[in-house]
């Protein structure tokens, strides 16, 4: 008896090598975007190229222009990006409680590394005097290496 219970696991019990399986794939999943990054980041100091999406710019909304001068002066000081547009006077309109608005606005354009985006996008929402600040990045596809060799050297810590 006790070798026919030790061939055949209890009904609703996992044997220990599909947990093990689940386990490894589990993890796997979890830290496949750290991964990738720290892939990319070594093919292009292999390579000496530029890997696309190893850069984004962020777009942020703000409501005049004293604001937005300060979230890019502390961006840049923090190390959060290495450039910031301001790009004055954006009409905006959209919905907000369920009506439509109109304003004018201040564009920051946000130049950082993507392993940073999180960390930028937090900080904004800290200090962002709208209870929902317009942030979000978009990848960079394409560009001068000299460029984007600049902005590693303007992110990284001292």
């Amino acid at each position: 008896m006790d070798r026919l219970g030790s061939r055949c696991p209890l009904p609703g019990y996992l044997q220990p090598s599909v947990l093990i399986c689940l386990l490894i794939l589990t993890t796997a999943f979890l830290s496949y975007p750290m991964l990738r990054t720290l892939s990319l980041q070594l093919r292009s100091a292999v390579a000496g190229s530029y890997v696309s999406g190893t850069y984004s710019i962020v777009f942020v909304n703000c409501p005049n222009e004293q604001i937005a001068r300060d979230i890019a002066r502390a961006s840049l000081d923090k190390k959060l990006a290495a450039s910031v547009n301001i790009l004055p006077k954006a009409s905006s309109l959209y919905f907000w409680n369920g009506e439509i608005e109109e304003a004018t606005e201040i564009l920051l354009l946000i130049k950082t590394k993507t392993s940073k985006v999180h960390a930028l996008s937090s900080y904004i929402r800290l200090v962002h005097p709208f209870e929902i600040p317009e942030v979000f990045s978009l990848p960079m596809d394409q560009g001068d290496v000299h460029y984007f060799k600049w902005l590693e050297e303007g992110v990284e810590e001292d």
